[in-house]
This record gives structure tokens, sequence and C-alpha cells, in this order.
């Protein structure tokens, strides 16, 4: 015979440690690209430093502050592709002006 008077010793969640270390994080990258904003550095590798760096808080955003972290593989696997097609839906519809906007550049 079993009681449940035995003691769970573990959390669903992130601590508040984890919280404010992931809000420290995203701090110190955020001033990163602050930084790089105000140098005078190469415009493909300017570029590629911000969306990198803009997908790594993202997804420290949607892993922890979302919950998405400590949601089951199945709700993962259902939120991520529509992530992915809300953004291909948002490229195919600003890809005309782009390439427009390229177009109308004096030489």
């Amino acid at each position: 015979m079993s009681t449940h008077s035995e003691a769970i010793d573990h959390t669903d969640g992130a601590t508040t440690k984890a919280f404010i270390t992931v809000w420290f994080a995203l701090l110190f990258m955020t001033g990163i690209e602050v930084f790089l904003a105000y140098e005078q550095i190469p415009v493909l590798i300017f570029l590629t430093a911000l969306v990198g760096l803009s997908v790594i808080k993202a997804a420290l955003i949607i892993a922890y502050f979302m919950h998405l972290k400590f949601e089951k593989l199945s709700l993962f696997l259902t939120l991520f592709p529509m992530l992915i097609l809300c953004i291909v839906l948002m490229l195919i519809m600003f890809m005309p002006d782009s390439s427009r906007l390229m177009t109308m550049r004096p030489q």
C-alpha cells in the first residue's frame, strides 16, 4: 500500500534564475546589434550577423517566454511548420517590392 505523501522534487517549468539568464542574454545580443549598427562593416556581414542574432533571440523568446521548451513535442511540431509558412508568406509578399526597388536605384 503506497501513500501519496512522497514529495515530488521537480518543477514543470523554468526557474526565475533561468528567465533572468535568458533576459540578460537577450539584452547582450541587443547590445551587440546596436554596436554593429554604429560600426562601418560590410553590408553582407552586417546583415548576416543581424539575421543570425535575431533568429537566436526569437528562438530564446519562443522557448522560454512562450514556454514552448516545456511543452510536448506534438505541440511544437504543430506550431513550427506554421511559423515557417508565415515566414515564407511574408517573404513572398515583400519580394516583388524588393526586386522592383533594385531596378529603381540610380546607377
